[in-house]
């Protein structure tokens, strides 16, 4: 264990991010083209291990169906605008020509609307009518309230996502869900998140999850780190999840749960990370945010924004760097690493010799901290 002592009476591991380290090249390199990036979760299987943030500036069902065309999942937000009105247009029009001092209270009223079960249905229908895979997010304060509706509206992965889920939530005023029983007796996988820690992960897979979501998502609106002084650098959360899943494949007899990085992952490069440190497939927000068609129109915002209480994101700015297949398939407008994403991981991968997503998993890492020019 890497301990330092922080004073005498503290001490802590040392946390790696993504700028603190590099893949690698080992002895053997290969064609790009003979390398595949696909993977599969239960029965769905896709050409991208890229699943688009269950975030308003994101995905609307109209992302998530153009994302399921083009060989990735969108997951759909089912308590953000698109179920609290009939027409979102206009809102989310407004959300972008805010003031960055009135964004937080205009985005709180804006998402004090109801949730309606009506518009769940029909959102999911109308991706389910497109032939893609169905994919819908809640929190885990709203799952017992409209997982029925959600699971009756056809959905195929169900996502349960909060800034940190854990398998043993305690209230004295409420009965906390269930995530073991409730995943138990749900007829669809579920993925759940997010965990940042081995423990925290560890009994997250021991509920029956298909998948576990590491670290806290909305990365670039974030500022739990700052609100809450709680922050799990992505490399080290990754790897630790990683060895979680090794060892609950050995505890469990052979059941493989999916390791999916969420958040911190604006460029190229940092998905690269993410999987060589140990990620299945990567959900990501800002960088699809970029996106001509998405709904944010070159703003990005989380749920974490608009919280009625303690907000812990913002509305940020990230621009517009291209078509949502040029961000994932190329061809890439320039040296950045926000477009061609899974060019960049082709590349990689190739550069290192590995053909397959799970064997890159491998690959030889270094601790090399980035210091920009």
């Amino acid at each position: 264990m890497n301990e330092i002592e922080i004073g005498r009476g503290k001490r802590g591991r040392r946390a790696f991010s993504f700028e603190d380290i590099a893949v690698v090249p080992s002895r053997r390199t290969r064609d790009p083209e003979d390398v595949s990036i696909s993977w599969q979760i239960d029965a769905y299987h896709f050409e991208l291990p890229v699943i688009a943030a269950p975030m308003d500036s994101v995905v609307s069902p109209q992302t998530a169906i153009a994302m399921g065309q083009l060989g990735g999942l969108g997951v759909l937000d089912l308590e953000g605008l698109w179920t609290r009105y009939d027409d979102p247009t206009p809102h989310l029009e407004e959300i972008t020509a805010l003031e960055a001092t009135e964004s937080t209270a205009r985005l709180r009223e804006l998402y004090a609307a109801p949730i309606r079960p009506d518009l769940i249905t029909q959102r999911l229908r109308e991706i389910r009518e497109a032939g893609v895979t169905v994919a819908g997010s809640l929190s885990p304060q709203r799952t017992q309230q409209f997982w029925r509706t959600v699971v009756d509206a056809g959905v195929d992965l169900f996502v349960i996502r909060g800034t940190t889920v854990s398998a043993e939530h305690v209230s004295s005023t409420a009965e906390p869900l269930n995530l073991k029983r409730f995943i138990y007796e749900l007829d669809v996988p579920v993925v759940v998140g997010g965990a940042g820690t081995y423990t925290a992960a560890l009994h997250l897979m021991r509920t029956g999850a298909a998948g576990v979501l590491v670290g806290f998502g909305g990365g670039a609106t974030h500022t739990t780190r700052t609100t809450l002084g709680i922050h799990a650098p992505m490399a080290t959360a990754i790897a630790d999840v990683a060895a979680a899943r090794r060892d609950y494949l050995d505890e469990s007899g052979g059941r493989y749960v999916h390791v999916i990085a969420d958040g911190g992952m604006g460029q190229s490069g940092d998905i690269v990370k993410a999987v060589a440190c140990g990620a299945d497939a990567v959900m990501i927000g800002a960088a699809l945010a970029r996106a001509q068609e998405a709904p944010g129109r070159g703003y990005h915002w989380g749920s974490e924004a608009h919280h009625p209480f303690l907000p812990r994101g913002e509305r940020v700015r990230v621009g517009t760097v291209g078509t949502l297949e040029e961000i994932l398939n190329g061809p890439g407008r320039d040296a950045s690493g926000t477009t061609n994403l899974m060019g960049a991981l082709r590349r990689a991968m190739a550069t290192t010799g590995y053909t397959d997503v799970k064997e890159f998993q491998r690959v030889e890492v270094v601790v090399a901290p980035y210091a920009p020019r």
